[in-house]
């Protein structure tokens, strides 16, 4: 139904540009073009099909700025539509391809060759215009004349009249050529509205205030503006006279729009959508969005409205740590709302998760297996990558980056890239050095809540160094004295852990547990790790760098030593054990070149002949070296002699240990 003058005025305005506004007398649509082109318009309407890009097969015309007007299409003098006009401005685009004859041979090309050259250009134009609840494509013809066709110069434009649209909606155009050459051009604009309806805040509330009359009948509808497919409704009401509607600001987002009509035929419907730029739309937007799970390999946003988003995988381990993307090897993928996107995965998994960042921020995240697959597991997540000659290499993910490992296991995801494989714990414990070291990792989650428990133990001893003293027990003599050097170094400003002293935490745990934590614990405070090494310590070292594999039942069941390696071997061979380990080995029993070269890439002491060193070695890097350390040395000698005399001399029977491996002297 045509809208009253007086009602475009009100809406309109009084602006110049407004009250210059053209008038169109009739309703058929016109197009006319630039002075030199020819254009002509399609009868009825056609199909809005962009298709895809093809390559140009030379000059081309091509779309290149779109520009509206509004006008007025008038029925009678007073009863008038808004109407926008859409002109067109093109360009030639592409070129003519060599003869190949010429450009070999600099010669001139055969003359039928040149004829298409002089000939004109001709050019379909698609202009697609969407304005809620309407929809229209119109087809323009243009020809260009041969003299005007320069590469790269606008020819001029071809102008539409025109799109009909309610005062206050949104309009949308596009432009492109058929068959499509290029990216369509588009635009969007916002029609005024009229003045009886406007939105206002109260509070947390919005209100919809319809100023008009009391016998007016009116609906109303709020629905979410797609920019891809139809709105979807959300509430519609027929109503009478003026009217405030409340609406929750948890209902806000940015794509919902009002829509108010007269109860008349053919009546002409008002859209707004006023909260396009509101905070809390935004922010109620990514708190309505939700991750599906269609199948084991696809899911889709769900959410009210398009947004800008992309998406990767991550793994989340037990105990709270946050859940690392796994970028590389998979790649951040765009993300469009209510469009089934697929991840290349051969299984699922409850730790695999979906994050979705929003400009490089995270919004959402979901662990879209665990309904199906039940809670975390106690797994850690393995990458196999492969090189240029289809050299593999396999690492595990911790939170400080991927340590290499030469294993596999169950595979979650394949491609030309690599693979991702998932490896229970309990299932490679007992295996090869590199899967017991992957076990600590599991088992480090396990230990993070009895670690804070002892935070105020922590605290107390903060301004002394912690030390983690790992041996073999090679005998129970060898035992005692390695407690009566722990004992006398808790003398000095140092925290020493060793497994002599936690036997129960040893035995609940397992050794691989307990010294994974310990090492853990002490290397993150700035400690010290110290390897006392004896005969059955090197002959422990020299098997596992030989096999990789220790002989089992070869130790008792609460040797860390043997348990420690499948640890301290990966700092070592990878140059991490500098500053962070000191060896050691008594005079008497072991000489420092019977310590296997790998291990000699750090400071090994004689004890007690080195003790000085040695304790300047275990103070923090801080401390002053001056006379004071003598005197601890001395200390500690003095604590430490009866223990050494007892094993070495003990009475009535030969000293343990003399003669048992490599380096062994009879201590005459």
């Amino acid at each position: 139904m045509p809208v009253p003058w007086f009602l475009l005025s009100l809406a309109l305005g009084r602006s110049p540009v407004v009250l210059s506004l053209e008038r169109l007398v009739g309703p058929q649509d016109a197009t006319h073009c630039s002075p030199g082109l020819s254009c002509h318009l399609w009868d009825s309407d056609i199909l809005c099909l962009p298709g895809d890009i093809m390559p140009a097969p030379g000059p081309v015309l091509a779309p290149t700025h779109l520009q509206t007007e509004l006008v007025l299409r008038c029925h009678k003098e007073t009863d008038c539509d808004l109407c926008v006009r859409v002109a067109v401005h093109l360009a030639v685009h592409g070129h003519w391809e060599e003869p190949e004859d010429e450009e070999k041979f600099g010669g001139a090309a055969d003359p039928g060759v040149e004829e298409p050259r002089n000939a004109s250009l001709q050019a379909q134009v698609v202009l697609s215009f969407q304005a809620y609840p309407t929809a229209r494509c119109v087809l323009l013809e243009v020809q260009v004349p041969a003299a005007l066709v320069q590469f790269g110069q606008s020819v001029g434009s071809v102008v539409y009249d025109c799109f009909e649209a309610a005062l206050g909606s949104e309009v949308r155009i596009w432009s492109y050529t058929q068959p499509r050459y290029e990216k369509e051009l588009n635009l969007t604009q916002q029609l005024p509205a009229l003045p009886w309806l406007n939105v206002s805040a109260d509070g947390d509330n919005v209100h919809l205030v319809l100023n008009v009359s009391e016998e007016q009948h009116f609906g109303l509808s709020l629905y979410w503006n797609q920019v891809q497919g139809p709105p979807k409704p959300r509430w519609h009401k027929n109503l009478t006279g003026p009217q405030i509607i409340t609406l929750n600001h948890t209902d806000l987002v940015p794509c919902l729009c009002i829509q108010v009509w007269p109860l008349e035929p053919d009546s002409v419907r008002t859209n707004i959508c006023p909260f396009r730029e509101d905070p809390r739309a935004h922010r109620n937007l990514w708190r309505a969005a939700r991750l599906r799970l269609l199948t084991l390999q696809s899911w889709l946003l769900d959410a009210p409205c398009s947004l800008p988003a992309e998406a990767a995988l991550c793994w989340r381990a037990p105990g709270g740590d946050p859940c690392q993307p796994l970028v590389p090897p998979l790649s951040w993928e765009n993300v469009t709302v209510d469009k089934v996107l697929e991840f290349p995965l051969l299984k699922g998994h409850p730790n695999l998760c979906v994050q979705v960042n929003s400009w490089e921020k995270l919004q959402l995240q979901e662990c879209l297996w665990a309904d199906s697959l039940g809670p975390l597991k106690d797994d850690v997540l393995l990458l196999e990558t492969r090189g240029p000659q289809d050299n593999r290499s396999l690492c595990a993910l911790e939170p400080s980056g991927c340590t290499s490992l030469p294993s596999k296991a169950s595979t979650l995801w394949d491609d030309d890239l690599g693979a991702l494989w998932a490896c229970p714990m309990d299932k490679y414990i007992h295996k090869r050095w590199a899967l017991v070291w992957l076990a600590c990792l599991l088992f480090a989650a396990a230990l993070s809540l009895i670690l804070l428990l002892k935070k105020d133990h922590a605290k107390a001893a903060a301004r002394s160094r912690a030390a983690l003293l790992l041996y073999s027990a090679d005998d129970s003599g060898f035992e005692r004295l390695v407690g009566a050097l722990a004992s006398a170094l808790c003398q000095l400003p140092l925290r020493v852990a060793v497994d002599l002293w936690s036997r129960r935490e040893l035995s609940a745990q397992g050794p691989v547990a307990w010294f994974h934590a310990q090492r853990r614990q002490t290397l993150q405070e700035g400690g010290v790790v110290v390897l006392l090494f004896s005969p059955g310590a090197v002959a422990l070292c020299s098997e596992w760098l030989q096999d990789g594999v220790s002989a089992p039942g070869a130790h008792g069941p609460h040797d860390a030593f043997r348990a420690s390696l499948s640890c301290v071997l990966p700092d070592f061979l990878q140059g991490r054990a500098p500053g962070s380990y000191v060896g050691a080995c008594f005079d008497r029993l072991l000489h420092p070149d019977a310590v296997p070269a790998l291990f000699r890439t750090v400071p090994v002491f004689t004890l007690p002949s080195q003790l000085p060193d040695f304790l300047g070695a275990l103070q923090q890097p801080r401390a002053a070296r001056s006379g004071r350390l003598q005197e601890r040395a001395e200390q500690v000698s003095r604590a430490l002699q009866p223990a050494l005399d007892s094993y070495f001399h003990p009475p009535g029977t030969p000293a343990p240990g003399r003669g048992v491996g490599p380096g062994a002297r009879d201590g005459t």
